[in-house]
């Protein structure tokens, strides 16, 4: 079969759905050299202290086993999918820097360590997505080395972009700069940023300007110019085809989707609509999620990814729920956070939340990957400027809104961390280190989110805000499932009375209600077709407030709850007998 051509049958399956079970996941984010470390797994020579502070080059020894070995923890916990970064071999820690796309790094237990994670994590109905790095390899990667080595001669020059000397055999790759061509990059890049500023291109760089610092001073393009990090040039056919491979060797292993690093940066048109072709021929319930930060609808339109990473609710809740106790210039560090995230009230927030729960269809909407922090940013709790408050606060919004939540490791113990690699420290297995009231708070949510198909799968709606408060509600609608209406406020703009669809389990209706402020607030919300409904609040394991809210009916659809200082509540309401 020749490359690009599509291997999905017509009708095989409905490349435009998304798969149903993330409506329902509670995703777990693993830094695998942090997570756990296995006695199973033999370390070639002596490693990194386990709670001394991580280094940018620093391993730690966590592995694919010792995540096998907690799974009971992560159960236990109510986690149902895992996302790891990514676990191919690799030179870095954090192996971004790839050398080998099909083999599991041996530092993390090689190709049989993924297959006991996989079948002891499917024992527990739990998924597992991978993280997928095919903008960029390393120098370590064998075609790269293969031109490193041969030159011009290599049949594996066109994978990369190389200078026109070195094709000419005129000068060769130096893939390990010294300290002049490294402050070579420096003033060119300087020169480059300094003419774009003034709209104007650096005369040096060939007419249509795809000649980056790296690729004049090293002879190779670079990610961001990075000398270790080769681009790959995916205008040729056996790229695509390898990488294609890639995937479908590791779904046909039993993964179950892909995490795509910076995927606008593969422009080749086609790519990532025969990328979807091919993932969904082997695994029709593969998920793919695109590491795209900003609101990207064209990237969402059933022909490329279900969904994104969620960075525009992440700094909403971060917005609202770390307000003045933000750290401001800590969260600065990660520039697309610092350019947003700012001090909201109760008002911001809601036209926040409005944003982004109506920026895609409801279907999109309901399978958007919903973090707080990754291994790209600080640590949420530290960016809100180390208090535990703001973290219960967006938590429980994590918990109750449209998406999957995703945790990144170590978040419901508390885990701090400023930038990288600060934000990638190990894993605090030792209690003392441990907020276990917080833990014991995240399993309540989850369990309350299990327990409310509303919160998974409803009709999301902001209801009211005032000062430092806001409510919203979700509505139940059984007719939510595979490719039908998710989340969201639909397209046509049409509601739907929840009286005229019961649940099936839990509240037809669930109102959440928070207080970011640092005093009490009422709020009192009004929606006429809710009258008659009788309300109750719903609580969880763990939650420690004391807002209470009186049960009772909801007289003309009104219902006021007052909210104690930066705390919140759920309410569940359902027609009267």
């Amino acid at each position: 079969m020749a490359p690009g051509t599509p291997r999905l049958d017509s009708g095989t399956a409905d490349l435009s759905s998304s798969p149903d079970w993330v409506r329902d996941a509670v995703f777990y984010q693993i830094f695998p050299d942090r997570f756990a470390a296995s006695r199973r797994v033999p370390k070639p020579g002596a490693m990194e202290p386990w709670d001394a502070p991580p280094t940018y080059h620093g391993f730690k020894g966590g592995d694919l086993l010792g995540i096998a070995e907690h799974l009971d923890y992560l159960a236990d916990l109510g986690i149902t999918a895992l996302y790891l970064t990514p676990i191919f071999a690799s030179a870095s820690n954090h192996r971004y820097h790839t050398y080998d796309y099909e083999m599991v790094d041996p530092l993390l237990g090689g190709d049989a360590a993924l297959r006991e994670l996989l079948d002891e994590a499917h024992a527990r109905g739990m998924r597992v997505v991978l993280d997928g790095v095919f903008n960029h390899a390393s120098r370590g990667f064998w075609p790269f080395n293969h031109v490193l080595e041969n030159g011009a001669a290599s049949p594996y020059r066109d994978w990369f972009y190389l200078d026109p000397d070195v094709l000419a055999g005129r000068r060769g790759l130096k893939a390990y700069p010294g300290r002049e061509e490294v402050e070579a990059i420096a003033r060119q890049r300087a020169v480059d940023e300094a003419m774009a500023a003034q709209g104007r291109q650096d005369p040096r760089h060939d007419p249509h300007g795809v000649r980056s610092v790296s690729e004049r001073v090293l002879g190779y393009q670079a990610w961001w110019d990075l000398p270790a990090l080769p681009r790959l040039n995916h205008a040729n056919p056996a790229v695509r085809e390898y990488f294609f491979g890639v995937a479908e060797r590791w779904l046909r292993f039993g993964i179950d989707g892909w995490r795509l690093d910076v995927p606008e940066e593969i422009t080749e048109p086609g790519f990532w609509e025969e990328f979807r072709r091919r993932c969904r021929a082997v695994n029709p319930e593969a998920y793919l999620v695109g590491e795209i930060w900003q609101p990207a609808p064209e990237w969402l339109a059933g022909e490329r990814f279900d969904a994104l990473m969620n960075y525009p609710l992440a700094e909403a809740i971060l917005s609202f729920a770390g307000g003045p106790r933000l750290d401001l210039p800590l969260v600065g560090q990660a520039v697309e956070l610092g350019r947003h995230v700012h001090a909201i009230d109760g008002a911001g927030f809601a036209h926040q939340l409005r944003t982004v729960m109506s920026t895609y269809p409801p279907a999109v909407t309901s399978v958007q990957l919903n973090l707080l922090d990754s291994h790209d940013t600080p640590r949420f709790i530290s960016m809100a400027g180390g208090d535990a408050s703001a973290m219960r606060l967006a938590a429980l919004i994590q918990m109750t809104l449209p998406g999957a939540p995703c945790l990144f490791y170590g978040d419901e113990v508390g885990l701090p961390g400023r930038h990288d690699p600060d934000c990638r420290r190990g894993y605090p297995w030792d209690p003392a280190r441990q907020d276990a009231g917080l833990r014991e708070f995240y399993r309540g949510l989850m369990a309350l989110r299990r327990s409310e198909p509303a919160l998974r799968r409803g009709r999301f709606e902001v209801l009211c805000a005032r000062e430092s408060a806001v409510a919203y509600a979700l509505f139940d609608d059984p007719s939510l499932g595979p490719g039908a209406a998710g989340s969201a406020v639909s397209a046509q703009g049409d509601t739907v009375s929840p009286k005229t669809r019961p649940s099936q389990a839990g509240h037809p209706v669930v109102i959440v209600a928070v207080n970011a402020g640092d005093g009490p607030v009422r709020l009192e919300c009004n929606r006429a077709d809710l009258a008659g409904y009788l309300a109750e609040q719903v609580s969880w394991t763990g939650r420690g407030w004391g807002t209470e809210f009186a049960s009772g009916p909801l007289d003309h659809g009104t219902f006021i709850v007052e909210l104690g200082s930066r705390e919140g509540a759920v309410i569940g309401a359902q027609p009267a007998l």
